[in-house]
């Protein structure tokens, strides 16, 4: 049985080991990925029976088969092995990354695009994460993951301009394909095999409890944002790029904007967030942050035509942008019962998927047939009405998910074990599965009784 010491306790070699492996992979793959974002909507251009809204398709192309295979991929693994399944996915990603690396055509990026997307392995990974990880430590390696994530996005879209310099888009997308090389040896040699794979909760996607996470208007209001988020980052990432060409910035030279756009728009995100988690004003910090992500888009519809303007613009939007990205997370591991987490997560990262694919075609779309105006004047208008749905959000608890193994208690045992659980301060909920001999808590870290749990768990661990 878990002691409450593991909470605080380092994790062990072996689990050191896994995550950072796992985020390592994870960060490869989405730092391809992102590399070609700045890159994609000038060089496409170039290429045979292009126009405004291939471009645009061809950048969102990707998110489509990750809506439609993440969760399958994800359940398939429990059958066929997580590490199989991930290569499988990496594969695919692969053959993609080449398909568009030797293409003239808008035609084959768009088919090494679809590939890329076909490479479904996120939710895959995640499971891989909990196979290897204890219940007490796993949150800590999800967060590790996720800052992989932030940190693959700022390098992406630093390094691809730099990279698109030595051989244009097909350059970056070579260099993709190295990157899920890489990424694929490191499954291979250094992620390590689990013992067990079995069903995580927290940590995957459940279809019989599906219903469950759609019926919950806090969660729906959540997946409606990150939808939202990302369908205008990726239209705006469909006229940027080539508004700041067009506005004299030099080709090579985007980096100079993009790093300290990025890293000046992060370290501006830090006071909001301590604001937020730590004063618990996240309701207040973020309907301020939507109304950022308005207040660019609408900017950047009428500001354009000068690069301080677009850079100015940008800089704000990705202010807004980056704190959200951080919070959302945590609100839906707040808001999301213990043990509906994973199943959570995984309608979440659908809809930003759908986001991303939506916000290309969409982007491109109007691109082609009304200007960069009207792409930007779209964006404002969902930025908008996600405010509008925002200011129904309830303050979200501020509490943090706890899982406890029952593995080694009889079930009348558990059955008491769980009982007292609810009598000590700062644990708000408990649903125990028995078929997983795990118990879900959601807890007040500021009023939890750690001494008192830590009694009650060593008096049923020897009992």
């Amino acid at each position: 049985m878990s002691s409450i010491q593991d909470i605080t306790s380092p994790m062990s070699a072996s689990e050191k080991r896994a995550t950072l492996s796992l985020a390592s992979v994870y960060a490869l793959r989405m730092l391809g990925l992102f590399m070609i974002l700045p890159v994609l909507p000038l060089f496409a251009q170039q290429l045979e029976g292009s126009t405004p809204a291939l471009i645009g398709l061809a950048m969102g192309i990707y998110g489509l088969p990750q809506v439609l295979l993440q969760i399958p991929f994800g359940l398939l693994s429990d059958k066929f092995g997580r590490k199989k399944l991930i290569l499988i996915g990496l594969t695919l990603f692969l053959i993609g990354s080449i398909i568009a690396a030797l293409s003239s055509t808008i035609y084959g990026v768009l088919v090494g695009r679809a590939f890329q997307g076909a490479g479904a392995v996120s939710a895959v990974v995640m499971a891989l994460v909990a196979d290897l990880t204890q219940e007490v430590h796993r949150t800590k390696a999800m967060a590790t993951i996720g800052a992989s994530i932030g940190a693959s996005f700022g390098i992406g879209i630093v390094a691809g301009p730099i990279i698109s310099g030595f051989g244009g888009m097909q350059a970056v997308f070579a260099a993709t394909a190295v990157l899920t090389v890489l990424a694929m040896l490191s499954v291979i040699f250094v992620v390590p095999n689990p013992q067990k794979s079995k069903l995580h909760r927290d940590a995957e996607f459940v279809p019989e409890q599906a219903m469950n996470a759609l019926k919950n208007p806090d969660l729906l209001r959540l997946d409606y944002g990150i939808f939202v988020q990302h369908l205008i980052l990726m239209a705006i990432f469909v006229v940027v790029p080539s508004l700041m060409r067009q506005a004299g910035l030099s080709a090579g030279n985007e980096w100079q904007v993009y790093l300290p756009v990025f890293a000046t728009s992060m370290a501006v995100m830090i006071p909001f967030i301590i604001l937020a988690e730590k004063k618990r004003k996240m309701k207040a910090v973020f309907l301020g942050a939507v109304a950022v992500l308005a207040i660019s888009a609408l900017a950047l519809a009428l500001f354009h035509d000068d690069l301080i303007s677009i850079i100015g613009w940008l800089w704000l939007f990705f202010c807004g942008f980056n704190l959200l990205e951080a919070t959302l997370p945590s609100l839906i591991s707040k808001t999301a019962p213990a043990d509906l987490k994973g199943t959570a997560m995984g309608a979440y990262s659908s809809c930003q998927f759908m986001g991303l694919f939506l916000g290309g075609v969409l982007g491109g779309w109007f691109n082609g047939h009304y200007g960069v105006t009207a792409v930007f004047l779209f964006c404002a208008v969902m930025a908008f009405s996600w405010f509008l749905v925002t200011l129904t959000m309830k303050s979200p608890r501020y509490l943090s998910n706890l899982l406890i193994s029952l593995e080694n208690l009889s079930e009348e045992t558990r059955n008491a074990f769980v009982s007292q659980l609810l009598t000590i301060v700062g644990i708000v909920e408990v649903t125990v599965h028995n078929e997983e001999a795990v118990a879900y808590l959601k807890v007040d870290g500021h009023q939890l009784n750690k001494d008192q749990l830590q009694s009650l768990i060593d008096h049923y661990a020897s009992a």
